[in-house]
Formats: structure tokens, sequence, C-alpha cells
């Protein structure tokens, strides 16, 4: 048996740490996607937040005021909470999450929809302006969303962010959460 020669040692080589890079630049790869979905699991089966930051800069929680299923246009009841300040104010996540969505719709204006804990949707509407962010970012409570506006249907109110979450079984009035004074009991979506 010839013995071998340096070069086809050399070659071996270069071809097993070819093979190591492909490997390694795999991880990259397929990482960040396992992050993201562990994440995503994490964040679906946590428990709900029970108490949740004020959504609006230099808004008190003794300002606000329930108006949850009040009248609306249409026979429409209203599924959130309307948060009054001066336009361009900003406007931030009540929760830690994903960015679902960012958008335009007729009632809504420019909307932003944050996947948070217990799989509850979050939904900031009547944005004058949304701030720098991307669908499927995840972001931590208090992460810039927006600037209060009167967008959509609110063309004609003074400016207001409207808050609402949305449940596997349908919206919930975030108004208790927001002021502290009752807590919700955990829920996960429906399945």
């Amino acid at each position: 048996m010839p013995p071998s020669s340096p070069l086809v040692f050399i070659l071996r080589l270069m071809r097993l740490a070819l093979i190591a890079m492909a490997i390694n630049a795999s991880f990259a790869v397929i990482e960040p996607a396992v992050e993201r979905s562990t994440y995503l699991s994490r964040l679906v089966m946590s428990d709900p937040v029970r108490h949740l930051r004020m959504p609006v800069d230099r808004v008190a929680q003794r300002q606000l005021r329930d108006t949850w299923h009040a009248a609306r246009s249409h026979g429409r009841k209203h599924e959130g909470i309307d948060i009054f300040a001066t336009r361009g104010t900003p406007v931030r996540s009540t929760t830690e999450g994903i960015i679902s969505r960012i958008g335009t719709n007729k009632l809504g204006g420019n909307v932003v929809w944050v996947l948070g804990p217990g799989g509850h949707r979050h939904y900031y509407a009547h944005l004058d302006q949304v701030a720098n962010i991307r669908t499927g970012e995840r972001i931590g409570a208090g992460a810039l969303l927006g600037f209060v506006g009167n967008t959509g249907n609110a063309k004609l109110t003074p400016p207001h962010l409207h808050y609402g979450i949305y449940t596997g079984k349908g919206a919930i009035n975030p108004f208790p959460l927001l002021s502290g004074k009752v807590a919700v009991p955990p829920s996960h979506p429906a399945s």
C-alpha cells in the first residue's frame, strides 16, 4: 500500500474544514428559527399579564374612563378603552410580545397588533404614525409602537389611542387590567 502523499492529506483536511464550515453556517440559519419558535411557544403558553403598563406616555391611571361596551355606530359596542392624549404622544406596548400586524383599516386607521402572553392579541388603533417597527419583531413591555392620533373612524374626535385585547374567546375589557382594580384569571387561547 503506497504511503499517503502530503497533498492527499491536505485535500482531506480542506474537505473536512469545508464540511465543518457548512455545518456551522447551517446553525447560523437554524438557530434563530428555533429560538423564535421556542419564544413563541413560551409566550402563548404563559399566563396572560394581570396588570398592564399604561400604553400612553404621561397618562395616569386615574385619568382612565371605562368605555367598554359603550354604544357605537351601526349597533356596535365598544370593545376596548379610549385613552385621550395630545397628538403625537408616544404609544408603548403594554406587554412583551411579537408584532403580529402593522397596517390600516377602516375603523382603526393606523393600527399595530402585538401577540402577548397567553396568546392575547393587543390592538393599538387610531395611531397618527407607526414607530420604526416591523412585523415579526420581538419586543418588550414599553417598546415604542407609534404615536397618538385620530385616524380611521376617529377623524372627527380628539386624538386618542383605542386599546383592545382579544383572546381566543373574543374581546375582554382592558380597563381593569390598566387600572389595577381587578386581575383576570389565567387563560389560554382556544385550540
